[in-house]
């Protein structure tokens, strides 16, 4: 038997060595005894009894994967595995607009003008409300702007807009006080509110000097609980991933795990003062960080009994559809899980244009949840919900005999296939360059971003031998090239893939191909165990799992990992590429954030080896950039340019959408790079964990230039920072010239 001391949230204990316990410190400490390794599904895990309460609830921890050193609750991260239930909440009152799981998903946004300039600060919220956002957030970093606040908010009033406002604040407690006179809601940062700006330093504390430092957030954060009680506000409790304390990344490293405990630190103090009117929110620039951090507050909040509601977004998403594909897939994935109450798409854009994607990806999940879109239940034993770990298919190996190279029809790093139209063989050159291979004296070649395998849902005929000549350079360089198994069988395409329903392979009709006809089978995920029993006799090259859009009751995300869960539990390995079909006329921002949240929100688990997006009105290279955009997105494969890009507010120092759409014309050939653009230091170098080099508003008209976490070069003349950027990424030998057009 062991025992110790460890936090009552459990949020710290890490799995120890058979002689005793090993524990991240924190405040609270209680005395646990009773450590008893019990067998739990195919491993052994921890239970703990609170020996200050014995008859308090046991939590039952489990390590977060096989070996894993983090034991994790054993309680369950959301409502239902097996379908979208809308996870139970209080209510929080922002102003009079409702926060919580009785109301719908509420949109928001923040401003980006000076919040000094409280005429274009009103004219922006004014613009925002019209947009139909129900809340708005606004910048306060010192007197002067807090002092604007009251302006700001008694002008909207005059001019009939009640739309509730958010005090943005960082390094300012005393700046949060005043502001909290005027505004409905209070944002503070755990990582920055009492604790001075993160050094990046690694700490020693003992217990008593731990304690000192939470007793003095308790003494700076208390007075503005005791005033958010008195006037009636609201507040969220906010972790950036970039902006932890160097005292919590010290017990608990840049991570999940501390970026709850962060928050928890500040939750405690409300709770002990009575306050429940919060939220809490988790964000990060990398959108699996970002799922891992809300399903481990919300499974550490099951342990404790806490319903407080859940503020979502991926913070520094960038522009356009690289933006909203991050958004989608970060704040997607936890929705179609029940999880969220509030969601900003944070984007490098005007904050009015935030809003139409804000509001589809909040109607996605409110209609998944209304629905209840779902499958039958099922147990689920393999995906691992806390840390990544990615379920690799086994790729295609040559076998004996064949004549061409099918190694190449799907990349180790996440595999993208496009649907190919018969017009399009009409002209090959112009589908080569479509497809993004390379071209040699009109010859295909493969490259870095090209597509691996096409789907051709019809076959050319026999007689049309340029059309074949176009097909058969393809499979040369190994792409793939699939075709149903009723195109084979009447106008067959040597070396082609036989695309393959589990109907077709139960009737036997696949026999009637040739022998060592390389299959690809399609597969829905909502199929009985019998109907899926016929996987285990197929030499399968691939799986597509393909689900109809129309399906309204059944949830494509729970159909896919119940399918998963079926493989894994039968030793498949086969690859499986998420399809997804499209009707006509889908408007872009709907294809994206479905395609996000829907295959993203499985490849954030590591489930799944690739993407293949139809839609057939859409510009075939508008699908193939989503398709890459969205494995990139995930942590999979990369092949452009990583941008970490804030989406601006009143601190930004200059013109954001500006100086990043330059910084991307002339860096965006970069693969592996990562350029972090930010327009001020709140979130600078902490959010750049995730980028190699980093462009940061260091003062008016200046620019400072980092690699890594760590500034180089300071008050660079802004006319003259891009190009400084750049000679730094050459010395640091990580620059290629761009392509030249042949």
């Amino acid at each position: 038997m062991a025992s110790g001391a460890i936090p009552s949230s459990f949020t710290g204990l890490k799995n120890g060595d058979h002689h005793g316990l090993r524990f991240a410190k924190s405040p609270e400490f209680v005395k646990v005894s009773n450590l008893q390794r019990v067998k739990f599904r195919r491993a052994k895990v921890n239970m703990i009894r609170n020996s200050q309460n014995p008859g308090s609830e046991t939590a039952e921890l489990e390590p977060a994967s096989e070996g894993s050193p983090l034991l994790v609750p054993r309680q369950k991260y959301c409502e239902s595995i097996h379908k979208t239930i809308r996870r139970k909440t209080r209510t929080v009152m922002v102003g009079n607009v409702a926060l919580g799981s009785e109301h719908r998903i509420r949109i928001q946004t923040m401003t980006t003008t000076d919040t000094k300039d409280v005429s274009a600060t009103v004219e922006q919220v004014m613009r925002i409300a019209d947009q139909g956002a129900d809340i708005v957030r606004i910048t306060v970093q010192g007197k002067k702007e807090a002092d604007a606040c009251f302006e700001i908010k008694n002008s909207l009033v005059q001019k009939n807009y009640n739309i509730p406002l958010v005090a943005d604040i960082h390094f300012a407690p005393p700046i949060a006080l005043r502001v909290s006179e005027c505004f409905d809601k209070i944002r503070v940062n755990p990582g920055n509110f009492a604790d001075r700006r993160a050094q990046f330093e690694k700490l020693e504390y003992d217990e008593d000097d731990y304690q000192k430092e939470l007793e003095h957030i308790e003494q700076v954060f208390t007075p503005l609980v005791e005033k958010c009680k008195k006037y009636g506000r609201a507040m969220r409790i906010g972790t950036n991933h970039g902006s932890l304390s160097d005292r919590i990344m010290s017990y608990y490293g840049d991570s999940p795990r501390g970026m709850v405990e962060s928050a928890f630190e500040y939750a405690r103090i409300c709770r002990k003062l009575d306050f429940h009117n919060f939220v809490f929110s988790m964000k990060a620039s990398n959108p699996v960080i970002m799922v891992q951090a809300y399903r481990l507050l919300v499974a550490e909040m099951n342990v404790l009994g806490w319903d407080y509601p859940l503020h979502l977004g991926v913070t520094e998403a960038g522009e356009g559809e690289d933006g909203r594909m991050k958004s989608a897939i970060g704040i997607g994935t936890l929705l179609m899980d029940g999880l969220g109450d509030t969601i900003r798409v944070s984007l490098t854009e005007a904050p009015e244009e935030e809003i139409d994607p804000c509001r589809r990806l909040a109607n996605l999940g409110m209609r998944a949840a209304e629905l209840q879109q779902g499958v039958e239940p099922f147990e689920e034993k393999n995906r691992r919900y806390f840390d990544f770990q990615r379920r690799t298919g086994q790729l295609p190996v040559q076998k004996e005999g064949e004549e061409v190279d099918y190694r190449g029809v799907l990349h180790r790093d996440g595999s993208v296939l496009m649907s190919v139209s018969l017009d399009q063989l009409k002209a090959p050159e112009l589908l080569y360059k479509s497809l993004a291979a390379k071209l040699v004296i009109g010859m295909p070649f493969k490259d870095l971003a090209t597509v691996d395998s096409i789907l051709l849902r019809e076959l050319p005929p026999s007689d049309d031998k340029d059309a074949r000549l176009a097909l058969q350079r393809l499979i040369d360089v190994s792409m793939g090239v699939i075709t149903p198994l009723s195109e084979q069988l009447t106008k067959p395409m040597p070396y082609a893939m036989v695309l393959v329903t589990l109907k077709e392979l139960s009737s036997g009709a696949h026999k009637l191909l040739p022998e060592g006809t390389r299959l690809v089978v399609s597969v829905r995920g909502d199929e009985t165990q019998e109907e899926l029993e016929i996987l285990k006799s197929v030499d399968a090259t691939m799986i597509l799992h393909n689900l109809p859009y129309a399906e309204k009751k059944t949830s494509r995300v729970h159909a896919a990992r119940r399918l998963f869960e079926y493989l894994a539990e039968n030793s498949l390995d086969f690859p499986v590429i998420h399809h997804m079909e499209f009707p006509n006329q889908i408007h872009r921002d709907d294809l994206v954030i479905s395609a996000g949240t829907s295959a993203g929100g499985l490849l954030v688990d590591g489930l799944g080896d690739g993407i293949l997006l139809e839609a057939p009105d859409q510009d075939f290279e508008f699908l193939r950039n989503t398709s890459f955009n969205l494995l990139q997105g995930c942590r999979m494969r990369n092949t452009k340019t990583e941008y970490v890009s804030c989406p601006s507010c009143g601190r930004t120092l200059f013109d954001l959408q500006e100086i990043s759409a330059q910084i991307r014309e002339k860096t965006s050939h970069l693969p592996g790079v990562s350029i972090a653009i930010m327009g001020c230091i709140v979130n600078g170098p902490g959010e750049m964990a995730d980028a190699d080099f980093g462009y940061v508003g260091g003062a008016p008209g200046k620019i400072d230039l980092y690699v890594g976490k760590t500034v180089v070069k300071r008050g660079i003349a802004m006319e003259h920072a891009t190009d400084a950027l750049i000679q730094l990424i050459k010395d640091h030998d990580r620059w290629v010239d761009p392509p030249t057009e042949e």
